[in-house]
């Protein structure tokens, strides 16, 4: 078990519950670092430079030099840039830890936040697993459901 302590993670009927984390001040399996720069809905930049993508979790475009700007992908960015900018961050990286453009994929969480998980519920992303699913992308898929049928951010503003 990781030192990410999913405290409750609760979906019954399509309801969203709770979602709450702990990180460990001295997490076991846990990077810590700052983030530096928010890139886009889904990716960040910390401190040391590494650029991180939220593992299992997709925001429509706002900097993909071939694709215009998705539907909710400037909210979906500001969203990210509220929960985390300049903030402390712990990541829990799997063992396939990076995409086709280097990126470190993992799930990232402050110490209010699990974020990938509340840009879903949010409506602000959608659950995407590019290969191999991490080990919370059946409860982010439960999330984007809730969000759809709540209607919450793009599912609101992008049908």
């Amino acid at each position: 078990m990781t030192a990410i302590t999913i405290v409750s993670l609760l979906v019954a009927g399509g309801l969203f519950v709770g979602l709450v984390t702990k990180p460990n001040p001295n997490p076991n399996g846990l990077r810590m670092g700052i983030v530096e720069r928010v890139i886009d809905g889904d990716t960040i930049e910390l401190s040391n430079g590494e650029l991180v993508r939220y593992l299992d979790v997709d925001t429509p475009e706002t900097v993909h030099p071939d694709k215009p700007v998705g539907c909710y992908g400037r909210e979906a960015t500001n969203r990210n840039k509220e929960l985390i900018e300049g903030r402390t961050v712990y990541l829990e990286v799997p063992e396939r830890s990076q995409d086709i453009y280097g990126r470190t994929l993992a799930y990232v969480s402050t110490d209010d936040h699990f974020v990938n998980g509340e840009l879903v519920h949010a409506g602000y992303a959608y659950a995407r697993s590019y290969g191999e699913q991490g080990r919370l992308y059946q409860s982010l898929l439960q999330l984007e459901r809730a969000a759809r049928k709540a209607g919450r951010g793009l599912w609101a503003n992008c049908q």
